[in-house]
Parts: C-alpha cells; structure tokens; sequence
C-alpha cells in the first residue's frame, strides 16, 4: 500500500496556490452537502457519512462557516444545486486500473469529460476495476512518533506504515472517526484523513511510466465533478509530478 499513500503525499503537495485550494473547497462542500442528503441528517453523530466527510474537510482547513453553509444547503434551508454521486471505472497506460468518484449535477457532462481523458492518455473507460479495490480510511501523521503508533492501534487501526516520520494508519471505514477523534484528543494534527479505495494488488510502474500514469491521473483529479480517483499504480519511487 506504500505506493497508493505516496501519491495522496504527492496530490497534497500539489494544492498550493490559491486556484487549486478553491477547488479543493469546493469539492469538499459539494461531498459535506451531498452525505447530509444521502444520510438523512445534518448531525455528525447520527451521519457517519457526513462524520467522515467533515474530518477530511478538517484536514484541508475548510472553515467552520463553508462547513456550517454546506450543511445548511443540504438540508434544504439554503439554495444549493443537487449534486449525485457517479463512478467511472477503467484502465490507464501501462495496465493500471483507475477507479473514479465524482459528484455531479450533470451525468452527460461529467462522464463525457471523464471519457476524454481516458483517451487522451491511451486509457479506456471499459471494463470492471472496482472489485481490485478495497474501502478504508486512511489518516497521514507527519513527525509521528511511537506513541501515535501505540495510540493508533489501541484504538483499532487495521495497518500501519512508516516511512521516515511519516505514519500512515488504515482503519476499517466504519472507526475512522473514532480514531481521528482519539489522535486529535491526544495532540495530533493529521496532515491528511478520509475515506479511500487501496488497491489489492498494486502494478508496478517505471519511473518514466509512472510519470506518465501520474499526469493522467492529475487532469482526472481538475475537473470540477471529479471527488476522488483511486489506482492501482504504485508511485512509490516517485518524487516530483510534472
């Protein structure tokens, strides 16, 4: 799984400057909006859709008031466009197998530009590639320590990697939040935390290739519908994208 954590590492570092961090705002309030709908409630403690998806908005540092309007539009007492969930599935260069989440108001629009991509990189939007991924939460905790590690498997982490100082912790979906919550309690800042899809079994990618698979992946990752995109490719060796 060291490859699938290294390119979460490597889409943070890239949502720098101004243009990229509105997007990310975005995305995070059409994904607070759309799991008050799909849970039914606007109350993290009773949604644990919206609980996890709060978490990964905290992580990013979307404010309170984005958060407490997201909410507000999900709920209905605010005008906000109806946004449903969509997946597309299908195959990069080099055999990788992607797997995308979007969130869109136009399933037309979305699937055509998802469609385009895939193309324009040698991929094709064909064939079955989610039963290769299995859903987990991921947290990142960078100077981590052996306490966060002791921490994280008291409270039921599934895995655990360590590179350098940086500790990367899988749960099971369902103690995601259960575990931020006790990191947090304890001092710890996540760098990065939310639901994601690890692949099973990773493909092994050449420097070069993995280059290539990583630009596809980045023009998936702009769109404006695009959530979130999962692969099977393994960056581990990688160091800078583009």
């Amino acid at each position: 799984m060291a490859g699938h954590s290294k390119w979460a590492q490597i889409k943070r570092k890239k949502a720098v400057n101004d243009k990229q961090r509105g997007k990310v705002i975005s995305k995070h309030i059409h994904a607070i909006q759309t799991a008050v709908r799909e849970g039914g409630s606007g109350d993290p403690a009773a949604n644990l859709l919206l609980k996890n998806t709060l978490a990964a908005a905290k992580t990013d540092d979307v404010s309170s008031d984005n958060i407490s309007r997201a909410i507000e539009r999900g709920l209905g007492s605010a005008d906000g466009g109806l946004f449903e969930t969509a997946i597309y599935e299908g195959y990069g260069p080099h055999g990788v197998a992607i797997l995308i989440e979007a969130l869109t108001d136009n399933r037309n629009r979305t699937a055509a530009e998802v469609r385009h991509i895939f193309s324009k990189h040698g991929g094709n939007m064909s064939g079955s590639t989610a039963w290769q991924f299995e859903a987990k939460g991921v947290i990142v905790i960078t100077k981590a320590d052996e306490k966060a590690q002791e921490l994280a498997i008291d409270q039921g982490a599934a895995d655990l990697e360590l590179e350098s100082d940086v500790l990367t912790i899988y749960t099971a979906p369902n103690d995601l939040a259960s575990v931020l919550d006790s990191l947090n309690s304890a001092g710890y800042q996540p760098e990065f935390s939310q639901i994601t899809k690890v692949p099973q079994i990773e493909t092994p990618l050449s420097d070069r290739h993995a280059v290539q698979v990583a630009s596809m992946l980045e023009s998936f990752e702009e769109l404006d519908d695009v959530q979130n995109v999962f692969t099977t490719a393994n960056f581990s060796n990688l160091d800078v994208v583009g």
